[in-house]
């Protein structure tokens, strides 16, 4: 399974010979390195449905001829417009081609902004989710402050890698994250949800250093890069 980070909390997974897309946030990410026509997507997830994490989805699920896996009313709305959607719900899960996908809580907002009718559209609840893909587990916590379930996120299974947001402001900030990697137990960290704007400018080196000195192990992913699971 490769995994490829574009920045934010956008993630790219080929596994098995499908392409799945999270969180596609290109167009209008500063720190992006790729537009949305060249990505491939056979599968979006969508955590919840701020614009910069529902992005580009619309585009790319068009022209990919895509699904999209999200909240239901996000689901409902995107279908609106004219995508295949899945909907779901928090403590749901489903067996897809790919994989088996699981929504779990985050503790955050979901509404999508119109800045010309000054208009936000309510979208349902914030989640995660919990991937299961070629026997592997990967947490995407979306965008989350912290909260005490966690732990049970990490009882329930075991958690291969887990991407956590580290922003502040926003989500939770380096020291609640840092918890957030102790509570779930995963194998490994990757941060995310950082540095895209000045709001949310952080020291993931640093970061990952403190969790080493936990004995959890993290790592960076730069903009674009890859790597195995």
């Amino acid at each position: 399974m490769k995994i490829t980070y574009h920045g934010h909390s956008c993630f790219a997974i080929e596994t098995g010979g499908y392409h799945l897309l999270i969180d596609p946030f290109l167009t209008g990410n500063p720190l992006s390195r790729v537009r949305p026509e060249e990505l491939k997507a056979d599968w979006i997830i969508l955590t919840h449905g701020h614009n910069d994490h529902v992005g580009d989805t619309v585009e790319i699920a068009k022209r990919n001829d895509a699904t999209v896996i999200a909240p239901h009313e996000l689901s409902v709305w995107l279908g609106w417009q004219g995508l295949k959607t899945h909907g779901m719900a928090v403590g749901g899960g489903c067996y897809f081609e790919f994989g088996h996908v699981k929504l779990v809580n985050a503790l955050h907002g979901s509404g999508f902004t119109n800045d010309g009718d000054k208009q936000i559209i309510y979208l349902g609840p914030a989640t995660g989710f919990v991937l299961t893909v070629e026997g592997k587990t990967i947490y995407h916590a979306g965008d989350t402050g912290l909260f005490s379930d966690m732990k049970q996120i990490g009882n329930e299974k075991e958690i291969d890698l887990a991407l956590l947001p580290i922003g502040d402001n926003f989500t939770m900030g380096p020291d609640d994250a840092l918890i957030a990697a102790e509570w779930i137990r995963a194998r490994q960290v990757i941060p995310m949800h950082y540095n895209t704007f000045p709001l949310i400018e952080q020291d993931a080196r640093d970061f990952v250093k403190r969790l080493s000195e936990k004995g959890i192990k993290g790592y960076i992913l730069d903009i674009g890069e890859s790597t195995d699971l």
